[in-house]
């Protein structure tokens, strides 16, 4: 590896770094910041506050997990950060105090599991995807398919970046095998996770974009229309584990069982997710 690459890999753990702290999430608390790990609740007894990093396509379903699984569990209060896939990686890399790392793709939970930064024991696959081309609900351009998007007339898709995002990734492998990426390439916007992606075709600010369903499911209503599925060559598969090093390595598994049961699962489908 060249000083050059091992400069721009530091940096971009770095990167990762500052965005997990400036991430991170209580939606179970009104406002107020969470300072420590263990919280007193009213006397009734100690709380254990667990970080869960999730790919930002998990935001609205996880967030009703939150819900009915603190009710269930009390004792346990979930703190979570959402970001791409590729980017929670990083920052499990770079030591972030992360108890549970939920992933939109395998490659990222493999590289974590190759380098011992996961208790392999708790590696669940919980929930599969598909990828949608979407554009903006007023759009006039005749988009279909994927192929159309080779008309001179689009300019700009939105896509996540590949190296981060797994959507991107997902997108870009699905656009080779049918022959369009090297054509699409210069048209293309990156953004940071699905999330942005959807956000630019709800704006009208790109000509397409490509999205899981789940989040084209969650647009503003009016804002999008969702033109084709895109076969994609791998499969879109979610895995939860816990992270190694983690302090609260029984409240984490908690977690990731709860997710991972009928109840866990309900809900995910309920987001469109399927088991």
């Amino acid at each position: 590896m060249t000083f050059n690459k091992k400069l721009i890999l530091a940096i971009a753990a770095i990167l990762a770094l500052v965005v997990f702290v400036s991430g991170c999430t209580d939606t179970s608390t009104t406002g107020e910041d969470v300072e420590t790990d263990v919280n007193t609740d009213s006397g009734s007894g100690e709380v254990t506050t667990i970080t869960v990093s999730a790919a930002a396509s998990l935001t609205e379903a996880f967030t009703e997990l939150e819900t009915v699984f603190e009710e269930e569990n009390p004792d346990i209060d979930v703190n979570y950060n959402f970001a791409g896939s590729g980017t929670l990686r990083m920052q499990i890399e770079g030591g972030a105090p992360i108890d549970v790392f939920a992933s939109a793709s395998q490659s990222h939970m493999n590289i974590l599991s190759n380098q011992s930064l996961i208790v392999e024991d708790s590696r669940k696959d919980f929930a599969a995807n598909t990828v949608v081309l979407i554009t903006p609900v007023d759009s006039e351009l005749e988009i279909t398919e994927a192929e159309d998007l080779l008309s001179d007339d689009v300019e700009t898709i939105s896509i996540g970046n590949p190296e981060t995002a797994p959507v991107g990734k997902y997108t870009v492998e699905a656009l080779e095998e049918a022959g369009l990426w090297d054509e699409l390439e210069s048209k293309t916007l990156l953004a940071d996770d699905v999330k942005q992606v959807l956000v630019y075709v709800e704006r009208g600010e790109v000509d397409a974009g490509f999205v899981y369903s789940t989040d084209a499911a969650t647009a503003d209503e009016g804002t999008i229309e969702v033109k084709a599925t895109i076969p994609t060559v791998t499969p879109i598969s979610y895995p939860i584990a816990v992270v190694a090093g983690s302090e609260h390595e029984t409240q984490a598994q908690t977690f990731v069982d709860f997710v991972t049961s009928e109840e866990g699962m309900s809900i995910l489908e309920s987001y469109g997710f399927t088991a």
